[in-house]
């Protein structure tokens, strides 16, 4: 398996090539690379969707038009969302670029091509300190087939112009054409549970304990809000799991028969249960350890335990909330805080 200008496997890059495979596929390269356990895959980079923009701003120029919205403009957003997404979703690709994303699906599915994969959207200023782009952009499971890949490649693409993808990068100030979204190809777990861990206390911002939150299923419905997930605390040091809250499960996301995903009820013997087991939850919090070791910081992420009992890292992303808190105010405090307007007004007397 081999990196091409188009396809970067995930034991190719890291963090250091997030302006070719963006933040999502760069952090699976480095999990990949710190030898945490992570389902493979690869990154269709941005050089593609750079080239079909391209062609689309020859013909009316979306990015300076994106550029040129007002911030909060909802209507105008709106009106150029609805003009542009159409057109990525039924972009012609160069057939060139298909034949070398049909070759990685291949590679990466071996014999079994019907091995289901998520597409999942990767833009190069998310999961960094200062953007999360979280949710903006789509992510697709259970996709089934290389023409089904190849169609939602575009749909990632198109997804960068949202309304709240376009209205998030405007009220950030964010320069559209310093931004572009590479599409992450992933094989899919079996999933038996799924959720996710925070290094530090969402709640309370202690860096001294870890949060596992979890579900039966696909952790699509955690993070949609559809089901309230079971709640564990566990001491960093001390492994002690200190607060176990078991919320009743009604419903869980489960693979569609023909690929996609399906909401169904959970059985009554499991939703009063817990979704994951002690033994479980020791082993995520020793790998919500080392990934925090490996990136010196609190990390939010993603996981997944299949059938079998195997635990999988299918994303980390920087904690952000407590963290921004953390950081120093731009100016340094003062005993006076009034010294500074004495000093504008003659100095001190």
């Amino acid at each position: 398996m081999q990196s091409t200008p188009y396809i970067s496997w995930f034991a190719d890059i890291t963090l250091a090539d997030r302006a070719t495979v963006g933040g999502k596929g760069g952090s699976l390269g480095e999990l990949t690379r710190a030898h945490i356990n992570v389902p493979p895959g690869f990154v269709v980079t941005t050089r593609v969707f750079e080239g079909l923009i391209a062609k689309l701003d020859d013909e009316t120029s979306v990015r300076s038009r994106a550029q040129a919205l007002p911030e909060g403009d909802l209507e105008q957003t709106r009106a150029l969302s609805e003009e542009v997404r159409p057109r990525f979703e039924t972009a012609r690709l160069p057939e060139s670029i298909c034949r070398e994303v049909v070759a990685a699906h291949s590679q990466l599915c071996g014999s079994d091509l019907s091995w289901p994969v998520a597409v999942r959207s990767s833009a190069t200023a998310e999961d960094s300190e200062e953007a999360s782009f979280a949710g903006l952009q789509d992510t697709y499971l259970w996709v089934c087939g290389a023409d089904a890949i190849l169609k939602y490649m575009r749909s990632c693409w198109a997804s960068f112009y949202s309304v709240p993808s376009i209205s998030y990068r405007r009220k950030r100030g964010m320069r559209e054409d310093e931004i572009g979204v590479a599409v992450v190809v992933q094989k899919m777990v079996n999933v038996r549970t799924a959720g996710v861990m925070f290094t530090r206390s969402p709640v309370t911002g202690d860096r001294s304990v870890i949060t596992v939150e979890a579900t039966w299923g696909l952790g699509s419905a955690l993070v949609s809000g559809e089901v309230t997930p079971d709640r564990f605390v566990i001491g960093k040091i001390t492994d002690q799991i200190t607060v176990r809250e078991i919320s009743d499960k009604c419903i869980q996301h489960v693979p569609a028969g023909k690929g996609g995903v399906a909401q169904v009820d959970t059985s009554e013997e499991l939703r009063h249960v817990p979704s994951i087991s002690d033994s479980e939850l020791k082993e995520l919090a020793e790998i919500g350890r080392k990934v925090e070791r490996h990136y010196g910081k609190p990390q939010d992420i993603e996981w997944a335990i299949d059938h079998d009992g195997e635990t999988f890292v299918l994303q980390s992303r920087p904690e952000t909330v407590w963290s921004s808190k953390d950081r120093p105010p731009l100016a340094k405090p003062v005993e006076n805080p009034l010294l500074h307007v004495m000093n504008i007004f003659g100095g001190r007397r």
